[in-house]
């Protein structure tokens, strides 16, 4: 099946920001319910470990991903904690608080629109992006990892999505959970409602977000050409696939960090 290019709806600038922000909700109460990333928490911490990081910043953060769960899984034990910064070019500063106050205050985030080409120098830390790297095209997408080499960042790129038949067939299960899970996200908004059960435009834009997120996904050998032309700091790369347990889907990754003494 051959990458396409293509947009989702709800990453567009005209994408109306209430609605962006209740399928960007519904987007981070999924992954966290069926806590999609726990298989590659491990692999976070190695990854943590090897660069010494304390500091996250997470970059297209939507409603917040997956953190709000792996932050709890993450050095429960570790003085001091990992911060985690939460960063987007459209932020759902909504989630954002919500996330900060459930995580004791773990999770902050960045009060200004954050573009993951061009992050600000001053954001420092283990840079993370989730369900999102496959929004760039090839170009852009090795810019941004150009980008965190430039700054001497860490980076790990985490993607739940795959270019298969099968993956897109799943999109149409996952476009039907908000009509189960609207009630419960929060914060609470009777907007969700109307676009869940009353003109069902959120399920839509996820069924349709869902399978372009699907088409325009990287494979592990389309990312190592990414990353083999990058310049600067010699790095180390780990590229792959994490499988989860009963019966979640296979995670593919890129984590990359400066070489010891580089």
């Amino acid at each position: 099946m051959r990458r396409i290019q293509f947009i989702e709806l709800h990453e567009q600038s005209w994408f109306p920001t209430s609605v962006r922000d209740d399928v960007t909700d519904a987007l981070q109460f999924g992954l966290n319910f069926l806590q999609a990333y726990a298989p590659i928490a491990p692999l976070l911490e190695g990854a943590f470990d090897s660069t010494n990081s304390r500091s996250i910043v997470d970059l297209c953060s939507g409603g917040g991903g997956p953190w709000l769960g792996l932050s709890r899984k993450l050095g429960r034990d570790r003085q001091p904690p990992f911060q985690i910064l939460l960063t987007d070019r459209y932020p759902n500063f909504g989630a954002y608080e919500g996330a900060r106050a459930a995580s004791g205050n773990r999770i902050a985030f960045h009060p200004d629109l954050v573009d993951a080409i061009n992050v600000p120098p001053e954001l420092k830390g283990f840079r993370t992006m989730f369900t999102s790297f496959h929004h760039f095209p090839p170009e852009e997408a090795r810019a941004v990892l150009q980008n965190a080499i430039d700054a001497h960042q860490a980076i790990g790129i985490f993607e739940i999505t795959r270019r298969t038949a099968w993956a897109v067939a799943l999109m149409f299960l996952w476009a039907l959970t908000p009509f189960a899970f609207a009630p419960f996200v929060r914060p609470f908004r009777w907007s969700r409602l109307l676009w869940t059960y009353v003109v069902p435009v959120i399920p839509l834009v996820l069924l349709f977000d869902g399978v372009v997120s699907c088409l325009r996904s990287y494979k592990p050998a389309e990312l190592r050409e990414i990353f083999a032309k990058l310049t600067g700091a010699e790095y180390h790369w780990e590229l792959g696939r994490r499988l989860g347990e009963r019966g979640r889907v296979p995670v593919t990754y890129l984590i990359g960090y400066p070489k010891a003494g580089v």
